[in-house]
Parts: C-alpha cells; structure tokens; sequence
C-alpha cells in the first residue's frame, strides 16, 4: 500500500474509534428524560439508523415494520439528529394542535441556507418571529382572496392562450389533427409557469407572445426543475455535518450554481 493511501486509511480508521468510543458511551449513559420515545435498535456509531433506509425496501414499509415492533411512537437517530416517528392519527392530532409550536419549524438543511436566501424565503424558513411577520405579509398581499380575485385574470388569459395555441397546431397539420402530437407534461408546465412568472413578475415567458426569448424561458424552466430536485436529494453533510467538507456526490456544488442562475433571473 502507498504510504499517502496508508495514512489516510489509518486517520479514517482512528476517527471511526474515537467516534465508536464516544458513542458507546453516550449510548451507556442513562437518559436525561424519563419521558423520551423509545429509540429503534439497530442503529449504529456516527450514521445511527441511516443504514436501514438505504436497501431495495421502501422506506413506508420499513417505518411501518418499526411501527409494528416500536408502537406508535418512536425515535430514530439519523446522523447526528435524533428523529420522532408518529404512525398514530391520536398522536398526529397531538402534535399539530396541542403541541403545534413544537413542531412548527423546519429542519435547517444545506439546501435551505444556499438555495433559499440563508432560509430568508417564507417556505423554508425556521418559526420565529421572522417567519410569522413574513407569513402575515404572504397572506395578506399574495394569497388573500381578494389578492387572489384581483390576478384571476391572468390565470383565465394564460388557460385561454395555451388552449388556443393548442388548437392552432391542431388545425396546422390538417386530416381532423391526425398525426398531431402534444407533450403534455411539457405543456402543462409552460402554463404553470407562466401563471406563476405573472403574478410574481408579470412577466410571460413561454408561448408564441412571450416577453423574452426562448433560450432564457427554457433557461428558467431548468433552473427551476433542479431547484426543486435539489431540495430533494440526501445531503451526508445534513445528517453527519462534519463531513461536509467532503461534498458527497457534488450535490453543494450543484446547488450553488443553481442559486446563482436562480438570483440571476429573479434579479431580472
């Protein structure tokens, strides 16, 4: 073995120790609370009861597997956080009305900090009084039903176009339309898009009267769909933070480019 590769493999070797000791003896201490939720066994140092999700098995039934063993309530460790699972309607009700405040937040995840503002956008942002004033602002400005009459314009002009751009390629290939064919995930989007893009930014990006070139609209679209795909990858470092370093998959990378295309056409 080379000697680079044999002290990296010696370092990896001696964190995995250390962290095994401190977590055998975390794990031989008795609990601080007496009314804690009983943790699923199997976990193990440093990942906890990541392992366990990582297998052909969908996660509702491996969660419904432990439900069966754990009852209704219990806790998982994943990384370095410790996870309640609920599989009771009882206790459901429970935690989102007696207890709401409790569990009103939002985990703090990397793709909050770099593709939200620094979780300064009201979706991803941790309760507090940051989010309840921006909350009352959304409410009020955007999703009132007031707010919501005043733009119902937009949403019947963007339907009517796309409907009747639909029928323009209809009537285009002639023979009652055969041989016309229509991606409608593709055509669907544009009219959600363009929908949203008004009433945010009064601005229409696809179709044949578009208010800006077809590269850029197709630019947004992508950028959009890896906004969304990227807040729903596995991040190591939300799970392990001391590993962020390493980047796992580039998934950091890609979401800091994603931003910057983001803040680019939200600038704009």
């Amino acid at each position: 073995m080379d000697p680079p590769l044999q002290c990296f493999f010696s370092i990896c070797c001696t964190l995995f120790a250390l962290f095994s000791c401190i977590y055998f003896y975390q794990s031989s201490k008795k609990p601080s609370r007496s009314c804690s939720a009983p943790q699923a066994g199997g976990a193990l140092p440093i990942i906890g009861h990541m392992h366990l999700f990582g297998g052909q098995q969908l996660t509702h039934k491996t969660l419904g597997g432990m439900a069966d063993k754990y009852g209704p309530v219990f806790s998982l460790r994943l990384g370095s956080h410790e996870v309640l699972v609920v599989n009771s309607w009882e206790m459901a009700k429970e935690c989102f009305t007696v207890h709401d405040k409790v569990f009103s937040t939002r985990p703090i995840i990397t793709a909050s900090k770099i593709l939200g503002y620094d979780f300064a956008m009201f979706g991803f942002a941790p309760y507090g009084p940051y989010w309840r004033e921006i909350r009352k602002i959304t409410t009020i400005e955007l999703l009132s039903n007031h707010r919501i009459d005043m733009l119902k314009h937009i949403r019947v002009s963007e339907v009517k176009s796309a409907i009747r751009e639909l029928y323009k390629s209809w009537l285009s290939k002639g023979n009652g339309g055969s041989g016309l064919s229509v991606d409608m995930k593709q055509w669907f989007g544009d009219l959600t898009h363009n929908i949203a893009l008004r009433m945010v930014g009064g601005k229409r990006y696809f179709g044949p009267n578009a208010d800006c070139e077809e590269a850029e609209a197709r630019r947004c679209e992508t950028v959009m769909r890896d906004f969304v795909h990227l807040f729903g990858v596995f991040v190591l470092s939300d799970a392990i933070p001391f590993l962020r370093w390493l980047d796992f998959l580039g998934y950091e990378k890609a979401m800091k480019r994603t931003a910057k295309e983001l803040d680019s056409i939200v600038g704009g």
